[in-house]
Parts: C-alpha cells; sequence; structure tokens
C-alpha cells in the first residue's frame, strides 16, 4: 500500500488528485507514516495547494509529531511563498516537544530572507548555536546567505571565519560559495575572487565551476568587463571547463567592450559550436548582441537566421542591432516576420521598433506603432517610447507635433528628449526651439559645459550678443568647466 500510495502522490496534478490521495491515507491509517505525510506535503506545496497541505500537517503534528515533518512543512510553505506562515510552524517545534535540526533553521532562514526580518534571523542564529550546530555546513550556509541578503556582509564573514577549519576542509566548499557569492551579490567581485583562489576543493568540481561563473557574472555586473574576461581566462589556465551559462557570462562582458574582444567572442562562438550549444537561444542571444556591439552586424544577422527556434528577446536584440547600424528598414522586416510567427513584442520590442522607424524617415509608420503599442498590444508608453517618438517627429521636420507630444506625456521630460529636439532645431534652423531646449538641458545637466556653449553660440548666431555673453558667464559662475577635446582611434589588426 505504500508504494501504491507513493506512486499515486508522484501523479497528482490537481486538487481532486490531492483529495483522492488524502482519503487513501486515512481509510489504510498511513497519514501517520511520517515519510508519506511528508511526501503528500511536497506534492501539495508544489501544486499549489498550501492551506490543504498546513490543514493536514496541523490535523497530524499534534498526535505524532516529528521533525522530519515540521521540516516538509517549513520548506513548502516557503517554495509558496508563504514566508510567514512558514516561521510560525518553525515556532511551534518547540510546543509539541521537538527541537530543530540542522534541516529546520536552514529552511527557517530562508523564510527570513523573504520577509527581511534581520531581528528574526539573529534569534534563530542564537537558537543554531544553543542548538550545537553553529559549525554544521548547511546551517552556516543559511546564516551566510542571509546575513549577505539582507546587506551584513560583515556579519555574513564572521560566521564563515569562525567556522572550524573552514580555510582547509573541502568538504566545506558549500560554505565558501556561499560567501563568495555574498560578495558577488553585494558588488565586491574583488573580495569574491580573492575567496574563490583559496578556495579549496577540486577545481573541475561542478560547484567550483558556478562560483567561477558568478565571479565572472559579478565583474560583468558592475561593468568591469576586463577584468570578467580575465577571470574567465584564469579559470581556463585552472581546467575549470565552462558551461552555457559560464559562456553567457562572459559573452556579456565581450558585448560591453564591444570590438576590443572580438576575437574572444569569435573563440567563444566556436566553443558553443563545438560543445554542441549551439542551439540554446539565450546563448544566440548573447552572440548576438556581442557582434552587434563590436560592429559586425553580418554577423549577427547570420547567428539570428540560423536560430531554429526564435524568443521575443531574440527579435528584440537583432531589431536593436539593425536599428542601430541604421538598418532601419531590415528591422522593421525583422518586426513584420515577428508578428507573422505569432511572437508577441515586448516594450523593449517597441523601443527598437520606433528607433528604426526613425533611422529611415518613417513617420506615419512610426505614428501607428506608438498607437499600436497600447491599443493592439496592451503595452502601456513609458518615457523612453516617447523619446523615441520625439526623436522620429524631430528629425523628420515635425517640430511643432513633436514639441506637443512633450506637453502631453505624463513624465517629465528628461535630457534626452530635450537633446532630441536640440538636435532636431539645429538641422531645422528653428533658434526658438533650440534655445527652449537649452534651457532646460542647463537646468536638467548644469554640469554639461557643452550645453552652455551651445547656447552662447544660438545667441551669437542671432545676433543677441548680451545673452551670449549672459550664457558664458553663468558658466562661469556655475563653476563648469570646460571639458576638453578627444577623440578615439581603433587600430585594425590583420
Amino acid at each position: 500500500m505504500r508504494e501504491r500510495l507513493g506512486f499515486l502522490l508522484k501523479h497528482c496534478s490537481n486538487l481532486k488528485h490531492v483529495e483522492t490521495a488524502h482519503g487513501f491515507m486515512v481509510r489504510t491509517a498511513l497519514h501517520h507514516d511520517k515519510l508519506l505525510l511528508s511526501q503528500f506535503i511536497e506534492t501539495c506545496s508544489s501544486l499549489g495547494f498550501s492551506a490543504y497541505a498546513h490543514s493536514v500537517f496541523s490535523v497530524n503534528s499534534q498526535s505524532h509529531p516529528h521533525i522530519y515533518v515540521f521540516n516538509t512543512m517549513i520548506k513548502g510553505m516557503t517554495l509558496c511563498n508563504s514566508a510567514f506562515e512558514a516561521l510560525l510552524v518553525y515556532k511551534s517545534i518547540g510546543r509539541v516537544g521537538l527541537r530543530p535540526d540542522c534541516y529546520s533553521f536552514p529552511f527557517a532562514l530562508k523564510a527570513v530572507v523573504d520577509l527581511r526580518a534581520m531581528s528574526l534571523g539573529t534569534q534563530i542564529h542564537s537558537q543554531a548555536i544553543c542548538a550545537g550546530l553553529e559549525s554544521n555546513v548547511h546551517v552556516v550556509s543559511a546564516l551566510i546567505q542571509m546575513y549577505s541578503s539582507c546587506a551584513r556582509i560583515s556579519d555574513a564573514r564572521k560566521v564563515f571565519d569562525e567556522m572550524p577549519l573552514a580555510s582547509v576542509c573541502s568538504d566545506n566548499v558549500v560554505v565558501w560559495m556561499a560567501m563568495i557569492a555574498g560578495y558577488v551579490k553585494l558588488g565586491d567581485p574583488d573580495t569574491a575572487m580573492d575567496l574563490l583562489s583559496r578556495m579549496p576543493g577540486t577545481q573541475t568540481d561542478g560547484a567550483v565551476l558556478i562560483t567561477w561563473t558568478s565571479v565572472i557574472a559579478g565583474y560583468a555586473q558592475m561593468d568591469r568587463p576586463d577584468e570578467a574576461i580575465a577571470v574567465f581566462l584564469k579559470m581556463q589556465l585552472e581546467n575549470v571547463v565552462p558551461d552555457e551559462i559560464a559562456m553567457l557570462a562572459v559573452l556579456s562582458a565581450c558585448a560591453q567592450l564591444g570590438a576590443f574582444h572580438i576575437r574572444l567572442g569569435e573563440c567563444i562562438h566556436g566553443y558553443v559550436k563545438k560543445r554542441g550549444f549551439d542551439q540554446m537561444v539565450t546563448l544566440k542571444n548573447a552572440l548576438i548582441e556581442m557582434y552587434s556591439n563590436s560592429g559586425n552586424i553580418s554577423n549577427a544577422l547570420h547567428v539570428f537566421e540560423n536560430m531554429t527556434r526564435r524568443t521575443v528577446i531574440s527579435s528584440t536584440t537583432i531589431i536593436s542591432a539593425l536599428a542601430f547600424h541604421g538598418l532601419g528598414t531590415q528591422a522593421l522586416d525583422v518586426f513584420s516576420r515577428m508578428e507573422m510567427a505569432q511572437v508577441k513584442p515586448n516594450d523593449i520590442t517597441f523601443i527598437a521598433v520606433l528607433s528604426a522607424c526613425a533611422h529611415v524617415g518613417l513617420v506615419d509608420l512610426g505614428r501607428y506603432y506608438f498607437h499600436a503599442m497600447k491599443y493592439r498590444y496592451g503595452i502601456q508608453h513609458e518615457i523612453q517610447h516617447y523619446g523615441c517618438m520625439i526623436d522620429l517627429l524631430g528629425r523628420a521636420g515635425y517640430l511643432a507635433e513633436a514639441l506637443k507630444l512633450v506637453s502631453e506625456m505624463p513624465f517629465q521630460p528628461n535630457a534626452a528628449i530635450w537633446g532630441s529636439l536640440l538636435a532636431a532645431s539645429n538641422i531645422h534652423g528653428d533658434a526658438e526651439l533650440g534655445e527652449l531646449a537649452l534651457l532646460h538641458l542647463v537646468q536638467l545637466e548644469p554640469w554639461n559645459s557643452g550645453n552652455y556653449a551651445l547656447l552662447s553660440n544660438i545667441y551669437a548666431s542671432a545676433g543677441r550678443w548680451d545673452k551670449s555673453v549672459m550664457a558664458r558667464k553663468m558658466m562661469r559662475d556655475k563653476g563648469v568647466r570646460k571639458m576638453p577635446g578627444w577623440s578615439f582611434i581603433q587600430r585594425k589588426t590583420t
């Protein structure tokens, strides 16, 4: 009967199945079996029926309490985003004469993280010490994760440093991983890398690979792509074989650097093919972005066209790339194909589409897509969409309409929008609009010397010398220093 019930629980998919399984448990008196009751609670939690699981647990926990069942209930509650209820179950452990074990504390600490209940977390830490589990690998890892998630990295490091033999015991790699992940999460990849270089254990372990990857991603997220790539190369020297996640992280770094590391990006592309990852959508999307940022739009298109499956991110990435490189017509063609394939666009897609319309000068089509966003696709306009539309109208010479849209949008115009209007006024010789745009830019960017210089020049070209001098004086009074000119030359290698 136990096997039959276990089979039934594994195949439950709705509430009726759960109720049938529960009825079978009660009729056969198997509801007192700790393993089967735990399996029932897990099944209910995984299906989203946490209230049902808790009701069954409450009935049985008083008459036949067992810590294994309590732990399962706490874990199930946290999985169902019921952290408060999970902590109530944890608190009830002592009331039925049980003691929390090395599994109770990690599950409870996960609920603490979800609630950001730092004071309760320190209480649970004290309880773990009283239970003699302050050196248990699972408990220590959970404590480090809890303190790190609550931005208490110094407390997390204290827990790490106080663990006996933390620096030499390879069994404690999971603790090192938690500490390194904590530093990465809080934007300190340098300390994370320092710990990684001293972490014990075999360098080919899957756990070690995850840690290397997190450090690479940490540098990339901090806009430090050079260091991310250096860590990736060091990982190769340590004979740690990268997986698709590691390659995704380093491709992100390559994309930030553009043409500087195009050769490394091409090598990673070859490695992706060699390892059989060439049909993974996330990697393909990263390759498109990397090639686009490096200026190799033909390779980006080649990757896109050879994808067997495309997501909204795939299409949006290539549309953005084509629009950025001035290939607006091709970008809009990809969007049309995307619609025919019934891939629903998102708000980022429309930023790319409107940008493409601006590059090609398709004002009517831009207006259509701007309105279709809301009425056809149910996507609300953000300030970026208004910015793209204003840029489109300004480039095409519809200055009055662009200014009207600025006054109608439900956002305060930012520097990018006034910058678009300034560029449009220069193209179409509208000194009045240029003056208006620059006056706003001076307020929004008081540190930008270029705005004062442009404003002064506009006044000078109109013969308004008094105001030209006033703009220069305003710049000096605010202590704004003129930025020196500079240039950048990239040497082409053969």
